[in-house]
């Protein structure tokens, strides 16, 4: 609705799976094939290329608004983006095609990020980038300090966040509110590898900091280890992560650093966010995580890419299948996502021999047709398994809303049920009663009354329509 997907409205109506301005596939921003460099002349690309679409290196998503970086190192933005309003000031307008950056003409955008109202970028300090030291730029809303310059006044144009001017950020993240970039020194040092930085909202420990403060200037995450290399950054709505080239992955904000808002039963109580970072274990007793590569954070859950790409875990809210687990619960420890395939262990195929790959192979090939067969079949079965199970959860969990107010829960689970096959559903009622409080009996007692009322409308309802019909068939045997 505001054009964050790039799709004119216009161009969705004749579409099958377009609604309204939402899309509900994938589909080419043909806009953006349509664009070329902006100006040739100065961005020192030859005529040749500048006709030829731009190549994308990057996309970043936040709040509403989507970014994407060309191979020429152009910044593009499309969707709710802080720009100039028609009063002069800064307002978030929406904007339905990729429309570039022109205050980084000449220079190089290397990494992006966004929140919900502002941009933070790594520009190069000259026309081209070459592996040195990056300038980082922060614009867009700033109510919260989260723009990095010492004050909360929004500004409409990137401006240079002069913390960094001894320090050379390589990456940076953006949470709703808050920010994160990861820095290294300038100059050598035989103790601080890299630091994590933070700014912004702090009201659920989200920067790290061991206390809820805000903070206008960036400020080092000091509980983190000094002496590491992070090699990745990432922030959900309230809570960031962090990851180790050693397979050490701290995570800190809301709800204990997953990002999960507290449930409404907790409302007034300690919700038990993380101020601090909390390192986070692969297994009970394995804390390291094998060679990860990625780290990326949703709105409220966070994934581990492991192994070169041959593993993944995730931890976080799960209500709506995110977590790949299968169950669709939240999970407060990082748990291994579902591979739809079995695939070889990326390490044990870097240590195989020339000679022991070759009698893997012919060890594959030597399976059977029959055994193939059987796999695939398992695994048909186990996905319509999985489906039918999806289904039956969503209309548990729709009755079970419509009758108590909340979302299913496992908790709910009548403990006869858990704890064998049968289920006495009178006892059950019965007992269900006896626990319940007033409020409770109350809500019940209303839905059942609604459920009882529209049965009998709908029951009137069918009746007068058959009275209808008896009388209109009556009248025209008369006649």
């Amino acid at each position: 609705m505001d054009g964050q997907l790039g799709i004119n409205g216009e161009e969705s109506h004749d579409n099958e799976y377009a609604v309204g301005d939402n899309s509900l596939v994938p589909r080419i921003l043909n806009k953006f094939l349509e664009l070329h460099p902006p100006d040739s002349s100065s961005s020192g690309v030859s005529e040749a290329e500048s006709k030829t679409p731009l190549k994308i290196c990057a996309v970043k998503a936040g709040g509403m608004m989507s970014l994407a970086i060309d191979n020429h190192g152009t910044l593009w933005m499309w969707g709710n983006c802080p720009r100039q309003s028609k009063e002069g000031g800064l307002a978030l307008v929406s904007s339905f095609t990729p429309t570039p950056v022109w205050d980084f003409q000449g220079h190089t955008v290397v990494k992006v990020a966004c929140g919900n109202e502002h941009v933070v970028a790594l520009v190069s300090a000259g026309e081209t980038y070459n592996g040195e030291d990056l300038v980082c730029y922060s614009w867009g809303y700033n109510s919260r300090g989260q723009l990095g310059l010492g004050d909360r006044e929004s500004r409409l144009h990137p401006e240079v966040v002069r913390t960094f001017d001894e320090e050379s950020p390589y990456e940076v993240a953006c949470g709703a509110f808050h920010t994160a970039l990861l820095t290294r020194k300038k100059k050598p040092s035989d103790t601080v590898e890299s630091t994590c930085w933070t700014f912004g909202l702090g009201d659920n420990g989200q920067l790290g900091h061991g206390t809820t403060q805000s903070t206008l200037f960036p400020t080092p995450v000091k509980e983190l280890p000094q002496n590491v290399s992070l090699i990745c950054v990432d922030c959900g709505l309230f809570h960031t992560s962090v990851v180790s080239s050693d397979g050490d992955v701290w995570s800190w904000g809301m709800e204990k650093g997953l990002g999960l808002c507290p449930d409404a039963s907790r409302a007034g109580t300690d919700s038990g966010d993380a101020l601090s970072p909390r390192l986070m274990s692969c297994q009970p007793h394995q804390l390291k995580f094998p060679d990860p590569v990625k780290v990326a954070c949703g709105a409220a859950h966070t994934v581990i890419v492991a192994r070169k790409g041959y593993r993944m875990w995730s931890w976080g809210r799960g209500r709506s299948g995110v977590l790949g687990d299968g169950k669709g619960f939240d999970c407060y420890t990082p748990t291994a996502v579902l591979w739809p395939s079995t695939m070889e262990d990326s390490e044990e195929e870097e240590v195989k021999s020339s000679g022991e790959q070759d009698k893997a192979r012919e060890k594959e090939t030597g399976l059977t047709t029959e055994t193939e067969e059987k796999l695939s079949s398992a695994l048909n079965e186990l996905k319509l398994l999985q489906t039918k199970l999806s289904i039956m959860e969503k209309y548990a969990s729709i009755l079970h809303g419509s009758i108590f107010g909340k979302p299913f829960d496992e908790q709910d689970i009548p403990v006869s049920l858990r704890n064998s096959g049968s289920f006495d559903i009178a006892k059950e009622w019965e007992s269900m009663l006896e626990a319940a409080d007033q409020r409770k009996l109350i809500r019940l007692e209303m839905f059942y009354r609604d459920m009882l009322t529209g049965v009998k409308d709908e029951l009137m309802k069918r009746r007068i329509k058959e009275i209808v019909q008896e009388c209109l068939q009556s009248s025209e045997v008369k006649k």
